[in-house]
């Protein structure tokens, strides 16, 4: 890496922890770090230009799961389990927003919708016969009734007439999120170098050798925090997921206003101001899109499209601005590992889609691991 001296002493001598990603959960493990050691030497390493999965590239749901997921979720989870990943999300939500203030995070409690097309009916049937029962396990967390219909006010086309509603969801500004949190860590003398890929790592017991290339340090501790990047990690107990997105240009007198949910989740569309994100379709490819590589397909970009202009706003010319895409972390369980991978490495990882709302609250026990 030709490092010079001053390089080496200043950036990659006496580290005693390094957290490999510098998203959500990178960077609040390192933050938590620097809490509980105020003395430490704290590296962050992050392979891409900014954080490279999905911490700078999501829509900005401050959301913990829709009825029609929550529903979902039921059949592959007990109702424990289910509880305590909303659990999970809604103190992580509140975590994230007493580590940021709302007017930096552009906070805004517009509510979440969930609407469902007109040939979902027997997926919009067993939602509404569960309504009761899903408020009815998440009161606790809530103190009160999560989800309720309510008549379509937005004007969206081929949809049922009513939508589910939940008071409790908003929306945020994820490029100000990071931006703010990438601030704190480096006024809280944090260490940040990016374009930087960790090539192979070795517990050696008294501490952890870490390979960038041709380059090798040493650090006490090594914390992983690369979510849709840990499939090797965790023996595939980790596999990354590809999320589409596109946006439009400003749209004259947009009335929508909220996060709003479809088809168990696997579509999503929110306001930017007057602009409309709209993002989602891997179930329309699932093998394709269980990949790390950025980009766009075809198949899902129409289909965002065709929602758009079909269900979403009928009957308007709409220009589209700008498409991306990001890399998430799902597998066959929704729960989240946090964990030791040996002596002196640990990860957190596998946010499930749901890093707004979890990711504070896994970094912070990822630090609490060490």
């Amino acid at each position: 890496m030709h490092l010079s001296y001053w390089e080496i002493k200043n950036w990659f001598t006496d580290v005693d922890y390094t957290i490999v990603g510098s998203g959500i959960v990178g960077l609040h493990a390192a933050l938590r770090l620097r809490e509980r050691f105020p003395a430490a030497k704290i590296l962050v390493l992050e392979k891409g230009m900014l954080p490279q999965g999905a911490s700078t590239k999501n829509a900005g749901f401050a959301c913990f799961g829709s009825l029609s997921e929550i529903v979902e979720d039921l059949k592959t989870h007990t109702e424990e389990e289910v509880i305590a990943l909303v659990q999970k999300r809604w103190s992580g939500l509140q975590l994230l927003r007493k580590r940021i203030p709302d007017a930096v995070l552009d906070y805004k409690p517009f509510g979440g919708y969930e609407l469902f097309l007109e040939d979902e009916e027997s997926l919009y049937v067993e939602c509404v016969n569960k309504m009761a029962f899903v408020n009815e396990i998440l009161n606790p967390i809530f103190r009160g009734g999560v989800f309720t219909k309510e008549v379509d006010r937005f004007g969206f086309k081929g949809t049922k007439e009513y939508l589910i509603f939940n008071p409790f969801e908003g929306q945020i500004d994820t490029g100000n999120m990071m931006q703010e949190l990438l601030r704190q860590a480096v006024a809280a003398n944090i260490l940040i170098l990016n374009q930087q890929t960790v090539t192979g790592f070795e517990d050696k017991g008294s501490g952890v050798e870490v390979a960038l290339g041709d380059f090798s340090f040493a650090t006490q501790k090594l914390l992983f925090a690369t979510n849709g990047f840990a499939a090797e990690l965790t023996q595939g107990q980790v596999k990354p997921a590809r999320a589409q997105v596109l946006i439009t240009e400003p749209i004259p007198n947009l009335d929508i206003k909220g996060t709003f949910h479809l088809d168990r989740g696997y579509y999503y569309f929110r306001n930017i101001g007057d602009r409309i994100l709209l993002g989602g379709g891997r179930n329309l490819a699932f093998e394709e899109e269980t990949t790390t590589e950025m980009g766009q397909t075809e198949i899902i970009q129409k289909k965002l499209e065709q929602l758009l202009k079909e269900v979403i706003l009928p009957n308007q010319d709409i220009e589209i601005a700008h498409r991306w895409s990001g890399i998430m972390g799902i597998g066959a369980s929704k729960n989240p590992i946090v964990t030791n991978l040996s002596q002196n490495v640990y990860c957190g990882v596998r946010m499930g889609g749901m890093g707004v709302a979890i990711g504070s609250l896994i970094g912070t026990e990822l630090a609490d691991l060490v």
